[in-house]
């Protein structure tokens, strides 16, 4: 497809957003609206995919941050406006919370009973892809490699160079809270490590590209808890990107996906849906996007079929389920969040 395809406009609000739009191939007057956390560059393969068996829908693709997505469907749907027919989304733990308060609807998907059970839930909420924590770093600044365990990580830290490590600011990245979240039950000494990137003069970043550009640029000489497809992807073409999964235990979150209740039109959203989890949808997830696929059917290098294999017990996957909830707890987060601050800011 030529780049004359698709047209990027940027919106006042969320100040974030970017909007691409991609018309019937073959004309009609029915368009799919997805509110997206994925970069608009990566869908393209998916969208183009997609109209191959649906020439007749055209495609209104809106970037946002994870968070934005969901105060997004709340607010329209609240009002009584149409919003989005799919949200596909990294923040497992806020989209699953859309559908828990009421704001998806069920999703009539054929591949739905054959789908893993710990990746669905209520057949509102689906896994599309299974995505590890990695550490990417400046490949010219580690000739022997980086560290690859937090334990390790955190003796780096203390000497590493100031401002020489990036990672998420959990304030705005709901992907970022996360991967801090599943960090806080894995690994005992993680509030050590964050004192000690405090110290380190740690910088943050609402997203992973954001992190991978710094690690590019040698402005930043490691990144931690960065989405793993994305720096993979960038690893194929930019020779300075390396990255490790941490040989300790790797974190594994997905993107997920439902059908907003107020949906315009469901029977778009849930087609897009049944494409994602196709045979098809999934190998273009692994293949082209670089995005471990779930489904068993696609058994590639990039699947959770071959991660499963090869690092075994080391995988900590999280799964679709109400217990993601507790994330969100109001209370919670703020202590987390001031904890995370004074660690960051004290050092000590």
């Amino acid at each position: 497809m030529s780049l004359l395809r698709a047209f990027v406009v940027c919106l006042a609000l969320p100040a974030h957003a970017e909007v691409a739009v991609y018309p019937a191939p073959q004309g009609g007057d029915r368009e799919l609206v997805v509110y997206s956390s994925l970069d608009s560059p990566l869908a393209r393969p998916l969208i183009e995919a997609f109209q191959v068996i649906r020439p007749d829908v055209s495609v209104r693709y809106e970037d946002l941050l994870a968070g934005e997505i969901a105060a997004r469907v709340v607010a329209e749907t609240d009002a009584g406006q149409a919003s989005a027919d799919l949200v596909f989304s990294s923040a497992m733990d806020v989209t699953v919370k859309l559908a828990n308060d009421g704001y998806a609807r069920e999703a009539d998907v054929p591949g739905a009973a054959a789908w893993p059970d710990w990746a669905a839930w209520r057949s509102m909420v689906f896994a599309l892809t299974f995505e590890p924590g990695v550490i990417v770093y400046h490949r010219p600044s580690f000739p022997d490699g980086p560290p690859d365990t937090r334990a390790a990580l955190i003796d780096w830290l203390e000497t590493a160079p100031k401002g020489s490590i990036g990672t998420y600011d959990i304030a705005r990245s709901a992907v970022g809270y996360l991967y801090l979240m599943r960090d806080q039950e894995h690994f005992a000494d993680l509030w050590p490590l964050v004192r000690a990137m405090g110290r380190a003069g740690v910088q943050t970043f609402p997203t992973s590209q954001d992190v991978i550009d710094g690690v590019n640029s040698g402005q930043l000489k490691l990144g931690y808890n960065v989405l793993g497809s994305y720096a993979a992807d960038q690893a194929t073409r930019l020779p300075d990107i390396g990255l490790v999964l941490p040989r300790d235990y790797v974190v594994v979150i997905s993107r997920v996906a439902l059908v907003p209740r107020a949906a315009a039109n469901p029977d778009l959203g849930e087609a897009f849906l049944e494409f994602l989890m196709s045979r098809d949808g999934q190998t273009v997830l692994a293949e082209r996007l670089r995005l471990p696929a779930v489904s068993l059917e696609v058994r590639g290098k990039d699947s959770a079929a071959a991660m499963q294999e090869a690092l075994g017990a080391k995988l900590r996957p999280v799964a679709v389920s109400p217990g993601l909830l507790a994330y969100l707890d109001a209370a919670s987060r703020a202590r987390v969040l001031a904890e995370w601050n004074a660690a960051l800011e004290g050092g000590e």
